[in-house]
């Protein structure tokens, strides 16, 4: 888009995004990607897929939370630092 400003960009992107979420359901345009994210969680708790399907899902669930309070944990030492503090 030659011509455009970066913030004109990405208002067209912006109007693109939500005249797709306009015309179709946003769970099923995700739903794929969800899907893989899930999935693996399950591969990598069971890479080998001997685990019962039970076991594997309540291990995957715990894996996907680990994976989010790690994120969290970063998250929250990143700001500590940006603000200075170093407690």
């Amino acid at each position: 888009m030659p011509g455009r400003t970066p913030g004109e960009r990405r208002l067209i992107g912006r109007l693109g995004a939500y005249t797709m979420l306009a015309r179709h359901d946003p769970l099923e345009i995700t739903r794929s990607a969800r899907e893989a994210f899930r999935s693996k969680f399950e591969h990598d708790v069971d890479p080998d897929g001997v685990l019962p399907l039970e076991e594997r899902l309540r291990r995957a669930e715990m894996a996907r939370k680990a994976h989010f309070t790690r994120l969290a944990l970063k998250s929250a030492e990143v700001r500590r630092k940006r603000s200075g503090r170093q407690s």
